[in-house]
């Protein structure tokens, strides 16, 4: 009698279903906020709770991952260079993405032929007021938090990665006796991935939400008005992630940027229906490890790159200042542009990739440099909202290449599983964003010769 050994049955993937149907909300919306404008305006809410939901999970998804990646290195001083070297990173492409702005800005000219209008200047005003009013002294004081915990429950990142990187050296140091602690915070770790992945599921009604909300607030009479300078700044971070990012990523690790883009296509889709690059942070930290990057590169430069590696900020800066000076009929002379831009690239470093805060920034930086341009900020408002997905967009692939850059560059970087996760020989666990077939808590700080019970008595 023959016998067939049953073939084990293929777990099929029904996060593809999810996307999908985010897709299909992000149409919705729109033509939800096309057809009954007032109607998909009151939406919003659905938007902002996704994002306040995914924004929830954030400060323990970067704990774990921190004091799990810095825990269990042997030398502290890895750690130290691998954060020296990504900060030096960071400055370094912040001068790029604001020299590429510069030079873009002054070949289109963008807002020359506007008229300023008295509801444009008060909006300006408006911008200007909310932006926060604080100098280098107390940014840094900021990153500390409270009490230990506190930052864990109010939900600052640089605060969240102070209070890892303290345990996460303080478990180091307690060499064998950390261990417990490190098992504990991978079971946490697991938890928080799982707890995630069933938030995922509600974002098809945030993505309609968001996207209704803010066509129906707009309509398309702000994208005739001003498509010059949001065509041009989405040309300008588009020039800066496939020429500057792509060539960076071949040279140093021999990866195609087309390909890890494909790799995060689902978190790219997430940042464009809730424009906001924070609400794909915890997925873009799962999948930089499982995609070769070592836990404690992906700990470190993810959540740091996150408020000083803001690409898509830089550009935006630029080109909103040079709109603005343009549509004010005073643009701005070389030493000014260079002046003003150093200024605010600065102040912008701790911002979130959160809807509105580029805004908020730029008001501030015009307040504070340049008073006489900040009714100008005015006319950007309606457009803001598609601005800032592009700025989520190039802020969240500056930083997925800059992880790997920094994983290269310490030897922190497996490329032969990045190669099999890219020819899709080795998938991500959508289910779990953990790799299953590794153990749940790292290798042992150090390894423990085994004691006899005798001489443990």
């Amino acid at each position: 009698m023959d016998t067939q050994t049953p073939v084990p049955r293929v777990r099929r993937d029904r996060t593809h279903f999810l996307y999908i149907a985010v897709v299909v909300a992000v149409v919705a919306g729109v033509t939800l906020g096309l057809l009954v404008p007032d109607v998909a305006k009151e939406l919003k809410p659905l938007g902002t709770g996704f994002v306040a939901l995914i924004k929830m999970m954030i400060s323990p998804v970067i704990f774990c991952t921190i004091v799990l990646g810095v825990g269990s290195v042997r030398q502290a001083a890895k750690v130290g260079r691998v954060g020296g070297l990504a900060l030096g990173y960071f400055l370094a492409m912040s001068t790029v993405a604001l020299a590429i702005g510069l030079v873009v800005g002054n070949l289109i000219h963008p807002g020359s032929g506007l008229d300023l209008t008295g509801t444009a200047a008060e909006a300006g005003r408006e911008q200007a007021g909310n932006a926060p009013d604080e100098g280098l002294a107390d940014f840094v004081l900021g990153i500390i938090p409270t009490s230990l915990v506190s930052a864990l429950t109010e939900g600052e990142v640089l605060q969240t990665l102070l209070v890892a990187l303290l345990v996460g050296f303080a478990v180091q140091a307690m060499g064998t006796r950390g261990e417990p602690v490190l098992r504990a915070v991978g079971v946490i770790q697991r938890l928080v991935f799982r707890i995630l992945t069933m938030i995922m599921w509600l974002a098809p009604i945030g993505a309609f939400g968001a996207m209704a909300a803010v066509v129906g607030a707009t309509g398309v009479d702000a994208l005739k008005s001003l498509a010059q300078i949001m065509f041009g700044f989405y040309a300008t971070c588009a020039i800066f992630v496939f020429v500057i990012l792509s060539t960076l990523l071949w040279v140093v690790a021999r990866i195609n940027i087309f390909a890890l883009l494909r790799y995060l296509g689902r978190e790219f889709l997430l940042i464009l229906s809730t424009s906001s690059s924070e609400s794909a942070l915890p997925r873009l930290i799962a999948k930089m490890e499982h995609f070769g990057v070592s836990k404690p590169v992906v700990g470190i430069t993810v959540p740091t790159g996150y408020s000083f590696n803001l690409d898509g900020t830089a550009i935006y800066l630029t080109m909103a200042s040079l709109f603005v000076a343009e549509a004010m009929g005073d643009p701005l002379s070389v030493g000014e542009q260079i002046s003003l831009l150093l200024f605010m690239i600065i102040a912008s470093k701790g911002a979130a990739g959160i809807t509105g805060a580029g805004l908020a920034t730029l008001a501030g930086g015009l307040q504070s440099h340049r008073p006489d341009l900040v009714d100008g900020v005015g006319l950007i408002v309606g457009i803001d909202r598609f601005m800032s997905e592009a700025r989520a967009l190039t802020n969240f692939a500056g930083n997925a290449v800059a992880t790997v850059l920094i994983g290269t560059w310490t030897g922190e970087f497996d490329r032969d599983r990045a190669r099999a996760v890219l020819a899709g020989d080795d998938p991500f666990d959508e289910t779990t964003m953990l790799d299953d077939d590794e153990p749940a808590t790292p290798a042992p700080v150090s390894p423990a010769p085994a004691v006899p019970a005798a001489s443990r008595a």
